[in-house]
């Protein structure tokens, strides 16, 4: 599954592609890379993953593992 790109794309003519990539070369502008995600929900993310597992035994564990491997080996082929 490919993944749409979140951060500015450059200009799709080519006289100004090059004026931005001259800006970026000179310093008048920063390229910035922006992974298009925010701080605080990546955070709570982690937070619910981390009370998540807490809550899992073992067995819910490597169930859940298993399941895991048995999927990304069946994309892989």
């Amino acid at each position: 599954m490919t993944k749409k790109p979140t951060k500015k794309k450059r200009p799709a003519d080519v006289v100004g592609n090059a004026v931005r990539v001259a800006q970026i070369a000179t310093g008048e502008i920063e390229e910035v890379e922006d992974d298009g995600k925010d701080q605080a929900a990546q955070e709570l993310g982690r937070k619910g993953g981390r009370a998540r597992a807490a809550k899992l035994t073992s067995e819910q564990r490597s169930e859940i593992a298993k399941k895991a491997a048995a999927k990304r080996w069946k994309q892989s082929t």
